[in-house]
């Protein structure tokens, strides 16, 4: 960690944290499984979108509010201790709603946000029938976003990282990607986010062309982030090699939800043929398991949020 006095503010540890290498944020859809995010020795957590409003029995469409997110945001911000960020869809609205939810996610304990560039109602990133906003109009949001962090900055010493996130290259291509990042920049993003990408070559290309912009990653130009999600157009890299290509943050974003509901489906599945839960007891997380997840002793005071890694 650097020198920065200011460090434990969600947002600049999540800065001095990337310029330090490439960062694993796994998705974390509620408080308990944020606590294990950081029990399994991670630096930083996701509030996923696709994951919130899936929890939520709804598809990735933009129908959780402000206040959903914001209410996942706090638990697993709490839960953890660690820097989050935080999906935020279209930004709930246009430039004024974009300011609000800035300042929403950051009293929520978000250490930054990203938004994107399509239209309400948005699709998921990996899907095909996507619209974009215009640059022009997207870069006002982006605008926005940035003179909410400066106010924020101004207020608490803190800046959280204000993320735009552009779906160009499945619906315009790479070169489009790359303009609308660009005038991203420009309008005071201190990342981007290129959702879509199809190889490592593209992956390389995009950030090549980021490193001679204004930021403040540790190769110069505005931090990178990768989507690794699963069963998308992004063929599967590791984190080593997104450090290698130039990106700084790297999400997992439903890769927790995934494994769960599997096992949830699996086990419902078997509770329903055999009318007990007993076959499925060597696959449970224990009471007591449970219990030191959660930091906690029977009969003994419990401090809130407790300590969420080994000690």
């Amino acid at each position: 960690m650097t020198a920065d006095p200011n460090t434990r503010l969600p947002g600049n540890r999540l800065r001095a944290l990337m310029r330090e290498g490439v960062v694993a944020a796994p998705g974390a859809f509620n408080g308990l499984v944020a606590r294990a995010v950081a029990r399994a020795g991670f630096d930083a957590a996701y509030v996923s979108g696709a994951a919130v409003s899936a929890s939520a029995g709804v598809p990735d469409i933009g129908l959780v509010t402000l206040d959903g997110f914001c209410s996942i945001i706090r638990q697993v911000s709490a839960a953890s201790g660690l820097p989050v960020l935080a999906d935020a869809d279209t930004g709930f609205g246009e430039v004024e709603m974009v300011a609000r939810t800035v300042h929403a996610y950051t009293d929520a304990g978000a250490a930054g946000l990203h938004i994107e560039d399509q239209v309400f109602p948005k699709r998921c990133g990996h899907l095909e029938g996507k619209r974009l906003i215009a640059i022009d109009h997207f870069q006002e949001k982006v605008a926005a976003g940035a003179r909410a962090r400066d106010a924020i900055a101004a207020r608490t010493g803190d800046r959280p990282v204000i993320c735009a996130r552009t779906d160009a290259r499945g619906v315009e291509g790479m070169p489009a990607a790359i303009e609308r990042a660009t005038a991203y920049v420009e309008a005071g993003a201190d990342m981007i986010f290129p959702e879509g990408l199809t190889s490592e070559a593209e992956f390389a290309e995009f950030s090549a062309a980021m490193a001679g912009l204004a930021g403040e990653s540790r190769r110069g130009g505005p931090y990178l982030l990768a989507n690794m999600t699963e069963f998308g157009k992004t063929p599967t890299i590791p984190l080593a090699r997104f450090g290698e290509l130039g990106y700084d943050l790297v999400i997992f974003p439903v890769t927790t939800l995934r494994i769960a509901m599997r096992a949830v489906e699996d086990a419902l599945l078997e509770l329903a043929r055999d009318g007990s839960a007993e076959g499925l007891l060597p696959r449970m997380q224990t009471r007591a398991e449970l219990y030191d997840l959660l930091g906690y002793t029977p009969g003994e005071a419990w401090t809130y949020p407790g300590p969420t890694r080994p000690q």
